[in-house]
């Protein structure tokens, strides 16, 4: 170049040129990276001092600008920093600068970490046959949800979600809000009148055993042998290979044997060979040999002409296994698995005046069929045509076992890694807990997997007086008539006596159950006495919050006498008082006579028992007519008594 003031020598252009490469490259690494947890929306927990946290460059300076004042720290070695700020009382829309980032709609309230499995995860969409008109005047910003995705990790635990934002309870986000932690939200809401925030990370189908950590898990050695196993380099990867490919050839073969596919959907199939089936029940109870199969069901309708050609809605309840429905040769929805409720839209033009057609075609086995007690109904604006009573079915082809499918989100300590370590640093009111149903076959197990896991998690989060609110499972499955044995039983106990850790609180849930649906819609009063235990044991208020807990039993003769707390105002005493079973020293229970003797007292006896050594009260996955309780009208806990 030439030496001109225009110009510069090449040395020094390149020496400026790596000046400036050197400074850009200084500003990446140096920009601070934040949890997704703390993002715009987020709520901040009030009356503790603030927590934020996150990464950057090694020794960077990071500073925090909130309510017009700066906090500084520095990045350690690792490039990880947390800085502490103020507590603060309930407030918001706030805005908070951290370097270059600016944190908007901050609200300062309090917050619930909600986790479980399906009943917790079930969203407010799943629940509108309950509270369509309700959810339409929903609209309440400052109640918000931070849904995780789910993830595990049986490696190590993750430092931050995989996705994941915080959003309003608004018409737009409201159908994917947990149906238990919106109404226990709107109930805190409406007392307090501060923002709530929820973190929810429940997984359908998940045990407890897959929420605790490494440290928690080592006082179960079978359970840390398939943690680690799962931990073993390519293990997961080539499992899932194996399975995907086992999966695909048993659904090819099935769809090469299946004789109905492509024609039995049709509207007009000669059906003058096919069984009948009375809808709805389960197979073995119509006493059908059905085992793996494909099933193929039909049944004719009537519309009027007045509604040819409209829209409708088709309920199909509760089918085992998956489905796919067809109208008039048109299909209109299909589902993979048992739960969800069958709800599809059949489309205009589809349905024609007089004789109209519905097919389902069913992956099913021997324990298979459809569900009493659910809608079976086309629905046109106000009119209903039912569905139930006579159809025509076919097997389409009996198939071998389904290969099997590992959920490796079922392993142990995967989800803990995964969905709950990366939110030990946000501070939070307390935790939402609704599990328990994927124990039931090992719930003797279960009395000491869920303490674990409470104290596990207070550990975790260094809080020893972090209040645990939980549900106890509710009523499901047909009663029985006589004295069984029973894991739900068995689990509610192991929920019960997990009371003896402090700052505990359970809800007892029997009468919001369904017999025939392990996911019971009524969640806004399972929400409602959730938040009755969460004002006591986290808020203080000195309320009666539960119903009647046992405290003590005394043999009199050829009686037992039970003590209880928690009676408020008393035992209702204005009815006859069922649910109780009586046993002698074989455990051998039969039914039992009950009798109120005064506000925290029954006295519970049996002729059949002389000298009895055990009382139980509710003991069945299906207490139905229990219905010991105060007079606040909160029910008793099931329990055993020895």
């Amino acid at each position: 170049m030439m030496k001109s003031g225009k110009y510069i020598s090449i040395s020094l252009y390149k020496a400026l040129l790596l000046l400036v490469l050197a400074i850009s490259i200084s500003g990446l690494q140096a920009a601070v990276k934040l949890p997704r947890l703390i993002s715009d929306g987020m709520v901040l927990q009030r009356d503790i001092p603030l927590q934020l946290w996150g990464w950057a460059s090694p020794k960077e300076t990071v500073t925090v600008k909130f309510l017009d004042k700066s906090y500084q720290t520095k990045a350690d070695k690792k490039g990880d920093w947390k800085i502490t700020l103020p507590a603060q009382p309930a407030g918001g829309p706030y805005t908070i600068q951290i370097n270059d980032i600016q944190l908007k709609d901050i609200l300062i309230g309090d917050v619930w970490l909600c986790s479980g499995q399906s009943n917790m995860e079930l969203p407010i969409r799943r629940t509108l046959d309950l509270y369509a008109d309700e959810v339409k005047q929903v609209n309440n910003l400052m109640i918000r949800l931070f849904r995780v995705p789910m993830y595990y990790n049986f490696s190590e635990k993750e430092a931050d979600y995989q996705g994941g934002n915080w959003k309003a309870a608004t018409q737009e986000n409201i159908l994917d809000f947990s149906a238990v932690a919106y109404f226990f939200a709107k109930e805190l809401y409406n007392k307090y009148e501060v923002p709530v925030g929820i973190i929810n990370t429940a997984t359908g189908g998940s045990p407890a055993e897959a929420w605790i950590s490494g440290n928690a898990l080592k006082n179960y050695p079978s359970l840390e042998a398939e943690a680690q196993k799962c931990a073993v380099p390519g293990f997961i990867e080539e499992t899932r290979k194996q399975e995907q490919q086992a999966s695909n050839e048993w659904y090819s073969a099935m769809i090469k044997a299946d004789k109905g596919i492509g024609e039995w959907h049709k509207k007009n199939i000669d059906t003058s060979g096919w069984n009948d089936y009375y809808l709805p029940g389960l197979w073995k109870d119509k006493g059908m040999d059905v085992k793996n199969a494909v099933i193929w069901l039909r049944k004719e309708f009537e519309e009027a002409k007045e509604d040819e050609g409209k829209s409708a809605t088709l309920r199909l309840g509760y089918i085992i296994d998956s489905d796919s429905a067809f109208v008039n040769g048109t299909f209109v929805g299909t589902t993979g698995y048992q739960y969800p409720p069958r709800i599809y839209r059949i489309p205009e033009g589809t349905l024609i005046a007089g004789k109209n057609t519905v097919a389902i075609r069913i992956v099913t086995n021997e324990w298979g069929g459809i569900k009493e007690d659910k809608p079976y109904k086309v629905i046109i604006g106000n009119k209903e045509t039912d569905l139930t009573g006579e159809w025509k079915y076919r097997i389409g082809t009996e198939l071998p076992p389904s290969p099997p499918n590992t959920f490796f989100q079922y392993k142990p300590m995967g989800l803990y890694n995964g969905m709950i370590s990366p939110a030990t640093n946000y501070k939070v009111k307390g935790i939402l807990w609704y599990q328990g149903e994927s124990n039931t076959s090992r719930a003797k197990e279960y009395r000491t997997l869920f303490p674990d896991l409470i104290n596990d998690w207070r550990e975790q989060r260094n809080e020893p007086q972090l209040p645990f609110i939980y549900a106890q499972l509710p009523e499901l499955n047909r009663p029985w008539k006589q004295p069984v044995e029973s894991g739900m039983a068995e689990l509610r106990e192991a929920q019960r006596l997990a009371l003896s850790l402090p700052y505990t609180g359970m809800a007892v849930t029997l009468g919001f159950g369904e017999w025939n649906d392990i996911h019971p819609l009524n969640k806004r009063d399972v929400a409602n006495r959730l938040a009755l235990e969460a004002k006591r044991i986290a808020y203080g208020e000195n309320i009666v919050s539960t119903g009647p807990q046992l405290e003590n039993m005394q043999i009199e003769g050829n009686a037992v006498i039970l003590t209880f707390d928690s009676v408020g105002e008393g035992l209702y005493s204005n009815s006859i008082i069922n649910g109780f079973t009586i046993a002698g020293a074989d455990k051998k229970y039969v039914w039992a006579e009950a009798a109120i003797l005064n506000k925290n007292q029954v006295k519970v006896w049996s002729n059949q028992i002389q000298n009895p050594v055990s009382v139980r009260y509710a003991w069945a996955d299906n207490p139905e007519g229990a219905n010991l309780k105060n007079k606040e009208g909160l029910p008793a806990s099931p329990f055993e008594a020895e």
